[in-house]
């Protein structure tokens, strides 16, 4: 592969993967050497500030993430502000519902019910304060990140608790959360018990 080549594949991973991402991990997903990642970072950060782009490749220990530069966050801001306002979509929904009955779940779980990924949505809902972090699982490669539903979340749908979501018709309606059971510790950030991980870019 070209340099060039692999730098608009680094570039296209980071982009798409949103959150940080371990430089090995980076580069087999590349399909290039891990040095080979490090030089393409290192140049694509050059063009950036040549370029004047609002973008900037930073190192967050041993992984890379994409990410806006601190001189745009303000306008960022406000867009997010406007995006909280909107109704939520049919996709923000079916989310809500699997994490408010099966809690806490990670986004493996939700993909699984779903059937798409649902990186987005599970993004977009955190940002507007309707799910939130809830610990991680220790015995799953990556320790991925579980999911719960928030208060903001109880006082959008008018409940006092989650004792009060309407039950789900029929006992063979509810979602099967029995096979995740073997996976139930979580880091010292959040107790619980709950499933596995994968990054709905629709939302």
């Amino acid at each position: 592969m070209k340099f060039s080549e692999g730098m608009a594949v680094v570039e296209a991973v980071l982009f798409a993967h949103g959150e940080p991402i371990e430089a090995d991990k980076l580069a087999a997903a590349a399909e290039i050497e891990q040095e080979t990642v490090e030089r393409i970072v290192e140049r694509l950060n050059d063009r950036y500030g040549e370029q004047g782009s609002a973008f900037t490749i930073g190192k967050l220990g041993s992984s890379y993430q994409m990410m806006t530069k601190p001189e745009f966050a303000r306008y960022i801001k406000t867009a997010m502000e406007t995006r909280r306002q909107t109704p939520l979509s049919p996709a923000a929904l079916e989310v809500l519902a699997i994490v408010a009955y099966n809690q806490p779940v990670t986004r493996g779980f939700i993909d699984q019910v779903r059937g798409v990924d649902s990186s987005g949505v599970v993004r977009s809902l955190t940002e507007r304060e309707l799910l939130e972090e809830h610990g991680r699982l220790n015995d799953v490669p990556g320790r991925p990140i579980a999911y719960r539903t928030t208060d903001t979340f109880l006082r959008c749908f008018g409940l006092n608790s989650l004792e009060n979501l309407p039950p789900i018709p029929g006992s063979t309606d509810q979602i099967d959360f029995d096979e995740y059971e073997e996976m139930t510790e979580f880091g010292d950030d959040g107790g619980a018990e709950s499933a596995d991980d994968t990054g709905d870019t629709s939302e």
